[in-house]
């Protein structure tokens, strides 16, 4: 990455949602995208956004309990982890992650820093912390590998934008 991505705020839950929709324009096949954060910062209604964005017509829910939900979009399917509960590395080859970044979808994986060392090639890792108010979000951004490089200056462009914060 040639240079870092700016912090980009949200005041509103429909602030990340429009975010994470704006990111699903970038995204394609076989793309994996990371989410970190505490608990309650946002990572389900970022998926929420970025599957609506992708034509996803039925209701995005937390994965926390089922670990792995599969969504069909308008051309590409979303398959949304939540990785939270995983005690062991073994559990993550269990999940067949490698087999669903390489088939025709974006994944997104909710405590994916948890699990980076497993993680199939590059990503892009979504870092969102909670802000001053309680509806502000901070929202990091940050290329691993080179999946998302040719991407750059559209993340760029993302960055700049925000519903203030």
């Amino acid at each position: 990455m040639a240079a870092p991505l700016p912090t980009l705020g949200t005041a509103s839950v429909d602030g990340t949602m429009e975010v994470a929709a704006s990111l699903a324009g970038l995204a394609r096949e076989g793309d994996l995208v990371v989410l970190c954060g505490d608990l309650g910062a946002g990572k389900t209604a970022f998926t929420q956004g970025f599957g609506r964005a992708m034509g996803v017509k039925t209701p995005v829910t937390s994965p926390t309990f089922t670990l792995a939900n599969r969504y069909e979009g308008a051309s590409l399917t979303l398959n949304h982890l939540d990785v939270y509960r995983l005690n062991h590395i073994d559990e993550v080859r269990d999940l067949g992650l490698h087999e669903l970044v390489d088939s025709r979808s974006v994944t997104l994986v909710e405590w994916g820093d948890a699990i980076a060392g497993a993680l199939p090639g590059g990503y892009l890792e979504v870092r969102i912390r909670l802000g001053t108010g309680p509806d502000d979000r901070l929202l990091d951004f940050r290329i691993v590998g080179s999946e998302w490089s040719d991407r750059e200056a559209g993340l760029l462009a993302l960055t700049a934008g925000g519903d203030g914060c």
